[in-house]
Formats: structure tokens, C-alpha cells, sequence
């Protein structure tokens, strides 16, 4: 089922589109904090694995709302 959504794409050069690696995810946390909080983040790239690592991250350290949506 497909739903409308209104959301915004950036593209962000020299990060890893892939936080599998801890030095991936610092650097994306350390980009995250510069940011002001979403009302929601959601992670829709990378390993389910991978992107459910960083979703908890994103919670823990930045009290942010973060989902893995289902694939």
C-alpha cells in the first residue's frame, strides 16, 4: 500500500551511506547532533541489521524518535 508522505531528500557527500563500521556511525552521529531534531528520523538505507544499530544510537544518544520502517 502506498501513502503520501512529504518529506525532503539531501544529499550529503563524504559520509558512508553504510554505518557498519563504529568510525561510520560516530561521524553520522557527530553530523546528527549539528542538526536540529526531526519530529521523527527514519532510516531507509543500508543493512536492516545496520540501520536497527544506528536507530538505537540515534535514540540513546540523542533522545530522537528513529525508525526502521518496514521493508
Amino acid at each position: 500500500m502506498w501513502r503520501p508522505v512529504r518529506a525532503g531528500v539531501a544529499d550529503v557527500p563524504r559520509f558512508s551511506a553504510h554505518a557498519h563500521a563504529d568510525a561510520d556511525a560516530d561521524q553520522i552521529i557527530g553530523w546528527l547532533r549539528s542538526a536540529p531534531p526531526p519530529h521523527t528520523a527514519y532510516l531507509v538505507h543500508g543493512e536492516e541489521g545496520a540501520a536497527e544499530t544506528l536507530r538505537g544510537r540515534i535514540t540513546d544518544e540523542l533522545g530522537w524518535t528513529a525508525v526502521v520502517p518496514i521493508r
